[in-house]
């Protein structure tokens, strides 16, 4: 058999698997204009109800792709995916109050930090040595953020930065959980954070009474996100990243990062600041420049955009 014939599968594989995470990544792309059709809810309440939809999904995709009982795939993964699971509540929180109270831009550029934020807790976490390259890139990084935040004055526009940053910090600890668990399968630890957050976010709803039952059309965006937006997503870029140099993972997640603030733009008019589009040119910058220079390295361990 011939190298040619041999490579043609690979090829084929690859070529799919770009497919697929460039797919996942316009499907995330649509959280902020998911959240900006939300009439009336608030954060705990679509969290709740993105929750519900996305436990049972991934409950029927692990149960369909491994043939074993979802829970018990769980407890394989440990504590890991215990810590893991409760990191990414974190991030879905601070993600939605992000976008409900700043622009989607600055809320999905702010999320993008979430890389560098692995790189410096992987150091420091894990001991994982930090090539000279992403730290300049983390530097560069910083003063994209600064740039992005220097106009934001308002206390509702910093908590929604903060609270972006804070998500971008609880999916760098999930990506770290995985490392520390060895595990390249996500799945799991996330069909946890659902099932954690719906018990969480109803605690939180009964403690400070808000109603457990929404209006049709925020629980039917809610339950859509679920599956969709985050479940679909999650489930392509896991089957596409097998194949895809940690390189290109890396450049094809932006796509999430730059789809987001257009489509809010297309469908609802939001605008971009002169501030963000600055500091988030210049935040890309600094990921393009980390992922290109790193192109002869070995693949990272998956991590979740």
């Amino acid at each position: 058999m011939s190298d040619n014939t041999l490579n043609l599968p690979s090829a084929s594989n690859s070529h799919r698997g770009l497919l697929f995470v460039f797919t996942a990544g316009v499907l995330w792309s649509t959280v902020g204009l998911g959240i900006r059709l939300i009439e009336d809810a608030t954060v705990w309440q679509i969290l709740l109800y993105r929750s519900i939809s996305l436990s049972g999904f991934l409950f029927l995709v692990i149960l369909l792709r491994t043939g074993e009982n979802p829970i018990r795939k769980v407890r394989q993964a440990g504590v890991p995916a215990i810590i893991g699971g409760l990191a990414l509540v974190g991030a879905y929180s601070g993600g939605i109050y992000a976008i409900q109270t700043t622009s989607v831009a600055n809320a999905m550029l702010l999320f993008a930090s979430a890389p560098f934020m692995t790189a410096i807790l992987s150091w420091v976490i894990l001991r994982e040595s930090v090539r000279p390259a992403t730290w300049i890139a983390i530097v560069v990084a910083l003063v994209g953020i600064a740039v992005m935040v220097a106009d934001k004055a308002g206390e509702s526009a910093i908590a929604g930065n903060l609270a972006a940053l804070g998500s971008a910090f609880g999916f760098a600890i999930f990506t770290i959980a995985l490392r520390w668990g060895k595990s390249n399968e996500m799945l799991p630890a996330v069909f946890l954070s659902g099932i954690f957050a719906i018990l969480i976010t109803s605690a939180i709803c009964l403690f400070v009474g808000l109603p457990l039952v929404l209006s049709s059309n925020d629980m039917g965006i809610a339950f859509c996100m679920g599956v969709f937006q985050v479940g679909a997503g999650l489930v392509l870029y896991t089957l596409g990243s097998k194949t895809v140099p940690a390189t290109e993972l890396t450049l094809l997640s932006l796509a999430e990062v730059l789809l987001g603030p257009f489509w809010v733009w297309l469908f609802l008019g939001e605008t971009i600041t002169r501030f963000t589009l600055i500091g988030g040119c210049i935040l890309l910058l600094a990921i393009v420049g980390n992922a290109v220079s790193g192109i002869r390295r070995k693949p990272a361990p998956i991590a979740l955009p």
